[in-house]
């Protein structure tokens, strides 16, 4: 599965509900997948590229390569 390598968020499941008579008739299955990127980063001084979500891109976790 895809996974963001610095704060672990991977794909989640669910429910999807859909309500139909003012009760909730059926369930189905959803799946909620990060925004994740592939980036150049350093990494404990190397250059690496790894999948990043975009969270930890825009809070700063991940000093990009330039």
């Amino acid at each position: 599965m895809a996974k963001c390598a610095f704060c672990g968020k991977e794909t989640s499941f669910g429910k999807q509900l859909s309500v139909t008579r003012s009760h909730i008739s059926k369930r189905t299955t959803r799946t909620v997948r990060p925004n994740l990127r592939n980036v150049k980063a350093v990494i404990n001084g190397e250059v690496k590229r790894v999948s990043v979500c975009s969270k930890c891109l825009r809070s700063g976790k991940v000093q990009r390569a330039v």
